[in-house]
């Protein structure tokens, strides 16, 4: 692949992966839309460990602010910021058993534009399915969801390694679907996103660099992944922004579009 071929899937990464329209299906029908060679595992992993860079600069506020008040017992703070990790931790642990276990399993599924179809139609349902709830019931002012919703938000997001149903899709319906509003629901869905990318991605990477990269790949993988960065840290802000507009929309216009 040449470079702007890259830096346009880095693109298509960054805006895919925070918006709820699936990252990893975009990754395998936009390059066969375009009659492109499909990219490899490891420029997969790049363009994801660039999103992670962007979650990671985005909130990096937030982050020290809860791993700071978490350990000060007098912070007024302390006692739901170690809630909120307790039930990251608890999300975290679904979709980091399925990869290992499954890991093969879902490689495969990578080859099958008609399953990834089919993928984009559940997201839309659940996201539909989703959106109509959380405008007929009360929403929380929480920023977590409780453990019990922490796991099957992590259960979401493990079926989401399923490419065509979106990570940020499934996580943030399924906080919806707890009582959060959407601006906590996305933002639980982000700070979620961090250790399994992280972990995922460094893993591939590690493989990646034991096995060698082909020569004349490395400025793919820097373009890639630089662009998938910048237009990732763009669209978590664009997203939180649409997400917190009081309006009826909501999710449906991505359902719609998935």
């Amino acid at each position: 692949m040449d470079p702007s071929q890259t830096i346009i899937l880095g693109l298509v990464q960054g805006l895919t992966e925070f918006i709820p329209i699936s990252s990893s299906a975009h990754l395998v029908l936009v390059p066969r839309l375009l009659g492109w060679d499909s990219p490899s595992l490891t420029f997969n992993t790049t363009v994801h460990l660039g999103t992670l860079l962007a979650l990671l600069f985005y909130f990096r506020s937030d982050l020290i602010q809860i791993v700071t008040t978490a350990v000060n017992s007098r912070s007024p703070y302390a006692s739901s910021n170690r809630r909120l990790i307790s039930c990251l931790v608890v999300a975290t642990l679904p979709a980091a058993l399925a990869g290992a276990l499954l890991e093969k399993t879902f490689e495969a599924m990578f080859q099958s534009a008609r399953l990834v179809g089919v993928a984009l139609l559940v997201t839309a349902l659940l996201l539909a399915f989703a959106e109509l709830v959380s405008q007929r019931v009360g929403r929380s002012t929480a920023n977590e969801p409780g453990l019990v919703g922490a796991l099957v938000i992590g259960l979401a997001q493990a079926v989401a390694i399923v490419p065509g149903i979106s990570r940020s899709g499934s996580t943030i319906a399924a906080g919806l679907l707890f009582g959060l509003d959407r601006p906590a629901a996305a933002r639980f869905s982000f700070l979620l996103a961090m250790p399994i990318i992280a972990g995922a991605g460094l893993f591939k990477l590690a493989d990646a660099v034991t096995a060698g990269v082909p020569p004349g790949e490395t400025v793919a993988l820097v373009s890639g992944f630089l662009s998938a960065a910048v237009s990732g840290y763009l669209t978590i802000g664009g997203l939180l922004a649409w997400l917190r507009k009081s309006n009826s929309a909501g999710l449906f216009p991505f359902a719609g579009y998935c």
